[in-house]
């Protein structure tokens, strides 16, 4: 992996990592799903046009349909409707560190259910994982945490582990940043939906507001995705993945620096447990590629 990958991979995590300061932002002034269906439709509409421009169609083959659908209701409207709406109770570090249990997750249901064969290494890294956060959360939830937050960070996980499995070698055959911004317009229209249902927008215009939404929108919503392709197609999807270990860091660092959230020892203990545990996963999943 040469240079310019490696610093393409931190600019990928730190992007990634750094939403869920942008979400805690924006949140405490927009309603979390109104905020997320604009941030869809923008970011959509852009992807699609860039991805038009590039020459990219829109006439996907079934399982690309099927990909965008799926990516588009599980990762953009369930997993990041569950956390805007989290954040409203939960601070950012701890929904990121919840969310950057997914690599674990992924690698723990392709063992258990799928058959992949994980080394060692991969093991001790999975339950090196889980026992940091058991760590987090029991320093949280002693401190006080909102259980229901929790609880949909817990679950919005969940989706994007499920959606992550089920798209597998699904986006092939091309056209990937028309499906990028297919994806989010699906997103868009399903959390349309539950803003109507669920919701009574709000809004109390504010600049920390709208630097937070342009760059929610901007960065980690499209930037980072077009970064990632690069990344993917540089060094392949094991290599590039093995980027994820520095999500947990990342995700308390950005909160602490920019929204003053206090971490304690156990809490920078469990970070660290979590990221060697994601860091031996991936590069156990590596070594067997």
């Amino acid at each position: 992996m040469d240079i310019r990958a490696v610093l393409m991979g931190l600019a990928f995590a730190l992007m990634w990592s750094s939403a869920f300061t942008s979400a805690r932002i924006i949140v405490a002034d927009a309603s979390p799903l109104a905020a997320l269906t604009l941030r869809y439709l923008i970011s959509g509409l852009i992807g699609v046009a860039i991805a038009r421009a590039l020459g990219q169609s829109w006439h996907l083959t079934p399982k690309q349909w099927r990909a965008t659908i799926i990516f588009g209701v599980l990762q953009n409207a369930v997993y990041l409707g569950l956390n805007f709406v989290a954040m409203q109770t939960i601070e950012a570090s701890l929904a990121a560190i919840i969310a950057s249990t997914m690599p674990l997750l992924v690698a723990m249901a392709l063992w258990a259910f799928w058959g992949e064969s994980l080394r060692p290494l991969g093991i001790a890294g999975l339950i090196a994982g889980f026992v940091g956060v058991g760590l987090i959360m029991g320093s949280r939830i002693t401190g006080g945490v909102d259980p229901f937050g929790l609880l949909l960070c817990g679950i919005g996980v969940v989706a994007l582990t499920i959606a992550t499995l089920s798209v597998r070698g699904a986006t092939s055959g091309g056209n990937f940043l028309m499906i990028v911004g297919l994806q989010m317009l699906v997103g868009c229209v399903a959390l349309a939906v539950a803003t109507a249902v669920f919701e009574t927008p709000r809004l109390n215009p504010s600049w920390p507001l709208l630097a937070a939404f342009t760059y929610t929108t901007l960065v980690p919503g499209l930037a980072a995705t077009f970064v990632w392709f690069w990344l993917v197609n540089q060094v392949g999807a094991t290599r590039a993945a093995t980027f994820h270990f520095l999500n947990p860091f990342f995700g308390v660092a950005v909160a602490a620096l920019l929204l003053g959230e206090p971490l304690g020892p156990q809490d920078l203990l469990g970070v660290a447990i979590i990221t060697v545990g994601i860091l031996a996963v991936q590069v156990s999943r590596q070594s067997k590629a």
